[in-house]
């Protein structure tokens, strides 16, 4: 059960990363980038904690679980700015998946704490 949970966390940072990044990169090419440049930085800021988290939970070690609460809100403040701009689809589509991988997260971190 444990090694599923932890895979199924496993891909949804990853998913995180990716959207977060694909995010980031689209707000660039948008017509207003200096209404969007908090939004840049809180994607790439997830983008990072969403890759290291994975990547330390994926070798098992006990600093991923550590992160999973800072992972969590960074998630959860990157989808609340994202939801300012659902208009555009790019964020629309990173703020449902952050709110996704905050919430896992979150569940996983009652697991094992």
């Amino acid at each position: 059960m444990q090694r599923k949970k932890n895979s199924e966390l496993i891909d949804a940072l990853n998913n995180c990363a990716v959207e977060c990044s694909h995010c980031a990169m689209a707000c660039l090419e948008e017509e207003d980038v200096k209404m969007l440049t908090n939004c840049i930085r809180l994607d790439l800021d997830c983008a990072e904690i969403c890759r290291t988290t994975a990547t330390l939970l994926s070798r098992g070690s006990e600093h991923g679980n550590h992160l999973l609460k800072e992972c969590a809100e960074v998630c959860k403040k990157c989808a609340d700015e994202c939801e300012k701009h659902r208009h555009m689809e790019h964020c629309e589509v990173c703020a449902e998946v952050c709110y996704k991988c905050a919430q896992e997260c979150m569940d996983m971190q009652a697991i094992v704490m």
